[in-house]
């Protein structure tokens, strides 16, 4: 079954825009054009589609989803390099995710930290005594309550 181009927007939740710029890029060779010069997608085009969104989420410049696309057009001959591609970008993508995560973490301490400057109308309670220098101790409170099960959202009012 042919699909128009915003009747393909509209299942993948992108814009019209949006793939129009992916076939001005290049992305999009597999599509296939009526007499009237519009894109017509099949069935079959979907899989790419699918692909290209995730690449593209997955933070890959325009060029390198250009590249895989190619190489999935190349045929069998590129399966070996089609998957070290997908190794690669799993392993840079691990990379990113530990590292949000360790930003997700400092800003759920710094949440806790704050909520407790709240509770006590000062942030001096966060305060190595007649100092401004945060307690080493309380960051650990707070990790040994996280690696407890505590949910960090939950732990503002937790002071013990």
């Amino acid at each position: 079954m042919p699909y128009s181009i915003g009747q393909v927007a509209k299942r993948l939740d992108i814009s019209t825009y949006t793939l129009r710029y992916y076939d001005k890029e290049g992305l999009l060779p597999f599509v296939d054009r009526n007499a009237a010069g519009r894109r017509v997608f099949k069935d079959a085009d979907f899989n790419y589609l699918e692909t290209i969104s995730c690449l593209k989420e997955a933070g890959l410049p325009v060029k390198q989803i250009g590249t895989f696309i190619d190489l999935c057009l190349a045929g069998d001959r590129t399966l070996d390099e089609r998957y070290d591609f997908l190794a690669e970008q799993e392993q840079a993508l691990e990379e990113k995710m530990a590292a949000l995560q360790h930003t997700m973490d400092f800003l759920r301490w710094k949440k806790w930290y704050y909520k407790r400057a709240i509770q006590a109308g000062t942030e001096t309670v966060n305060y190595l005594p007649d100092t401004t220098q945060t307690d080493p101790a309380l960051r650990k409170k707070f990790n040994q309550l996280v690696a407890d099960g505590a949910d960090p959202q939950d732990l503002g009012h937790l002071d013990r």
